[in-house]
């Protein structure tokens, strides 16, 4: 079994790679990372994602956006 980390990200992210935000299932945890830092890496976990998913779907946090 390897142990390296498989990084998935959007099939909705930019074709430059930039700017992009990386998951990775880990066990029982996702990992998240954004793609031009990816040495900084978040552990979250399941349900976590799920919220934050459904929060951005719902545009509930449109209002941090620029």
């Amino acid at each position: 079994m390897s142990s390296e980390i498989q990084w998935q990200k959007s099939s909705f992210s930019g074709g430059g790679g930039e700017d992009c935000i990386e998951l990775a299932a880990q066990g029982p945890e996702i990992l998240m990372r954004e793609s031009d830092d990816p040495d900084i890496v978040a552990t979250l976990s399941r349900s976590k994602v799920a919220s934050l998913l459904f929060r951005v779907k719902s545009g509930d946090l449109d209002r941090f956006v620029g």
